[in-house]
């Protein structure tokens, strides 16, 4: 298997313009799911930084990638927030994420590598399981989705320092868990994800 993606999978597509597509953030208890969409100007250009599965790279290589990327491609996000989520389900408000990147990137009849095994319902493409590990353009889009999503979670942070959303971006840490049970839930928890209900669920009986 290869370590690193490449282009193979946009060349071989044959499609005139290709968009990565990527989310970050389906298993936090709180906090928005991020989508990012990503166009790689050429398929020989010069990428002088780490670009791969954004779970595979470190803090600083990601920030570093991220500024790459986001300087010589077009890219965007689009997001779904936890009242969407809870609406929704994680799966469809996904979908729904990645349909808003893609619209806020305003390029029409474009074909999306999209991470994962399925595409949004509106767009067309197809679906690349591990495309993080395979195509660079969904790579990319990985990074962006992840930075974006941190960087929103540590805005957070400063508001709600109790949680530690700047260290665990709103997953289920011990840590976290312990907050949660000391000091309640947030508008940014997810009501429908487990822990988050079962405390509601709690609080509800015990009034």
């Amino acid at each position: 298997m290869k370590l690193n993606p490449d282009f193979s999978i946009e060349a071989a597509s044959g499609a005139r313009v290709i968009i990565g597509l990527d989310e970050a953030g389906r298993g936090p208890l709180c906090g928005p799911v991020v989508a990012a969409a990503v166009i790689f100007p050429s398929y020989d250009i010069d990428v002088p930084v780490i670009i791969r599965d954004s779970k595979q790279m470190t803090a600083p290589q990601r920030a570093c990638a991220y500024d790459w990327i986001t300087q010589n491609t077009r890219w965007a996000v689009g997001m779904c927030s936890p009242t969407e989520i809870d609406e929704l389900n994680i799966l469809w408000a996904s979908m729904r994420a990645m349909e808003r990147a893609v619209e806020n990137l305003g390029i029409e009849n474009a074909y999306c590598l999209v991470d994962g095994n399925r595409v949004p319902n509106n767009l067309t493409g197809m679906p690349v399981v591990k495309g993080d590990s395979k195509s660079m353009s969904i790579a990319a889009a990985s990074i962006v989705a992840k930075e974006t999503r941190d960087r929103i979670m540590a805005d957070l942070a400063r508001q709600f320092p109790e949680y530690g959303w700047d260290k665990n971006a709103g997953y289920p840490t011990k840590s976290h868990l312990q907050a949660i049970e000391k000091y309640g839930i947030t508008v940014h928890h997810r009501k429908s994800f487990g822990p988050i209900k079962k405390r509601i669920e709690n609080e509800i009986a015990y009034d």
